[in-house]
């Protein structure tokens, strides 16, 4: 079968800036560092559908829009409330070694995802080609029923602090929707090195019903609901691993 792998970058809006102690909900797993904190940028462009279709493909609701006041840069960030100790020494804590001449006066938070990969034990990483082509046919990759596996992430993040960023993922077999996931990745601060960070392990269905060819659709998104990266593409899960050569 064949099916086209398809990446959409969304277009960039200003982000809403969240409070502190919204952002020390959002915890982080990542292997070069994480933290809570403060985000930026204005309400988030869904990617190519409406609000209330989106919504319910991806099975999440869209907040009321709340107003949070003026967008502010990190260097604003920093200088708002420096009189209060505690919120200046948790604000120094989350921007780390942030270097404030290199992300200037920027409001919005950019992400990037720079690679993603699939982990299973005893088995090499499946690393998935980025950009994927809007052009390209057939599946993107293929897994071996009944196997665990996790997902890996590495993202940089540049410009302004990003809040509550998450991936999503919906899975449909012969049109129908069969799994949908979302995993909140945290709050992240501006930093030179990228972030990694590893999904809970999981397990892929197993049967003769569970074979075959699946789509899915898998975003990144902050809590504005600004789209980072829109990824469609087709996978199968089969008897055995696809054979190396």
């Amino acid at each position: 079968m064949s099916s086209a792998v398809e990446a959409i970058s969304c277009s960039k809006v200003a982000a809403a800036a969240a409070g502190p102690e919204e952002a020390k909900e959002c915890a982080a797993v990542a292997e070069h560092g994480s933290g809570n904190g403060n985000g930026g940028g204005d309400a988030a462009p869904h990617c190519g559908k409406g609000v209330e279709e989106e919504d319910e493909e991806d099975g999440e609701k869209v907040p009321e829009h709340i107003d949070l006041g003026p967008i502010l840069s990190i260097k604003d960030q920093l200088e708002k409330d420096k009189d209060d100790e505690s919120l200046r020494r948790w604000k120094e804590q989350l921007l780390g070694s942030v270097d404030l001449n290199s992300v200037g006066e920027t409001l919005e938070p950019d992400v990037k995802i720079m690679s993603l990969s699939i982990q299973s034990p005893g088995r090499p990483d499946i690393f998935l080609p980025l950009p994927a082509e809007p052009s390209g046919k057939g599946v993107w990759f293929t897994l071996k029923e009944g196997s665990p596996y996790k997902l890996k992430f590495t993202f940089s993040v540049s410009n302004n602090i990003v809040s509550g960023l998450r991936y999503t993922n919906t899975v449909w077999k012969t049109g129908i929707k069969v799994d949908s996931a979302k995993e909140m990745l945290g709050t992240f601060s501006p930093q030179p090195e990228p972030y990694a960070y590893v999904t809970p392990e999981e397990t892929t269905p197993s049967g003769m019903f569970a074979r075959g060819s699946y789509s899915a659709k898998t975003k990144f998104l902050d809590d504005d609901r600004k789209c980072y990266l829109q990824i469609n593409y087709t996978f199968d899960i089969r008897r055995e691993w696809p054979s190396s050569g």
